[in-house]
């Protein structure tokens, strides 16, 4: 069908009116004629998002679908989720690391502004009209997480090892963390092929999907080799940590563990000590003892922003391995250190569980 010369004409002085070209036309696709509401745009949005995010902002997600299931998508404003977010902050369930519901308001808000992305990405809504991004988080008030005393991660390790259904994996466990400084999910995802016996080398994989070599005593190595081959790794892939009955331990094991502990030691339960706590004493303590540069990288950092000075003070794995030796004072083979007179972790930091 031939097209009235006239009409193109007409359509090109229009466009010509308002600014746009055919090649804008192109690179802005029409919005859809109909959009979703939140309730039936939440499934794309979950099946699009991590597993992290799926779990860190899942609970918010559906509350937001709750809030407003016949509501399309671009109708929702911003003072619909700050009114969700007040709600989410006085409704949030008091626990021992509760700030007056504040982690909940601040959830909230990402998880919409996550929502509110996903939204932008496939044509919902205009990129400045995201409701999510015109409402503040709270602000994030000072941790209060610090450093354990020496006398405090050995009352921790002393009891880890002398109560409980499975000591063995418990004593590895606080072991672990306190050499690694590595985090829950760090350790959760550790498997069989992980683990380099050899040369004393556990292969994290944690947030942001971040990989790392990190160095760890030969004993703690031969600890965690023996360990898999009695409760049932074989395979490569297998989970490397194990409860009694050869299951692969869950974070569940993480809570039951600090629970006993909180029990047993009042003052753990009331400053809410954690797993985090044992990252936060290795991770002082190598600071204090090598600066800034092998902390971070000890910790895992090395690809976080800072300031233009990090890029000249990068640590490499024998920083790390060094840091370690110094800290419990046994040689590792990648370590660099010729004199480990740092005797700090054999008396309170080091655990040595019974082999099974």
């Amino acid at each position: 069908m031939n097209t009235d010369p006239a009409a193109i004409a007409a359509a090109r002085q229009v466009l010509a009116h308002l600014g746009v070209t055919l090649t804008d036309l192109q690179s802005h696709p029409a919005m859809p004629s109909v959009v979703p509401t939140v309730a039936e745009y939440l499934p794309d949005v979950i099946a699009a998002a991590g597993p992290g995010a799926r779990r860190t902002y899942g609970t918010y997600w559906e509350r937001m679908a709750a809030a407003w299931p016949e509501r399309p998508v671009d109708t929702v404003a911003a003072s619909d989720i700050e009114a969700l977010k007040q709600a989410m902050i006085a409704s949030a369930v008091s626990r021992r690391n509760s700030r007056n519901g504040r982690h909940a308001g601040e959830h909230l808000v990402a998880a919409a502004r996550a929502f509110f992305r996903c939204a932008i990405a496939d044509g919902l809504i205009d990129a400045a009209a995201s409701p999510a991004h015109r409402v503040a988080k709270p602000r994030r008030l000072p941790g209060t997480r610090r450093a354990l005393t020496a006398h405090e991660l050995e009352e921790i390790n002393t009891m880890a090892r002398t109560s409980g259904n499975d000591v063995i994996l418990d004593a590895l466990l606080l072991r672990l963390h306190t050499e690694t400084a590595c985090r829950r999910g760090g350790a959760l995802a550790l498997r069989l092929v992980d683990l380099d016996a050899t040369n004393g080398l556990v292969r994290l994989t944690e947030k942001g999907s971040t990989v790392r070599w990190q160095p760890i005593t030969l004993d703690l190595a031969g600890h965690l080799r023996e360990h898999a081959d009695a409760r049932g790794a074989v395979l490569p892939t297998d989970p490397l940590l194990r409860a009694r009955n050869g299951q692969p331990i869950t974070s569940r094991r993480y809570d039951h563990l600090w629970q006993r502990l909180g029990e047993r030691l009042p003052w753990v339960a009331v400053h809410g000590i954690s797993t985090h706590w044992l990252r936060h004493t290795t991770l002082t303590w190598v600071e204090r003892h090598f600066g800034y540069g092998i902390a971070r990288a000890y910790a895992g950092h090395t690809d976080s922003p800072g300031s233009s000075t990090t890029t000249y003070i990068k640590a490499d794995l024998h920083d790390v391995a060094n840091a370690l030796s110094a800290m419990t004072g046994q040689p590792h083979p990648l370590a660099r250190l010729t004199d480990h007179a740092d005797r700090w972790s054999q008396a309170n930091c080091a655990v040595s569980p019974t082999t099974e």
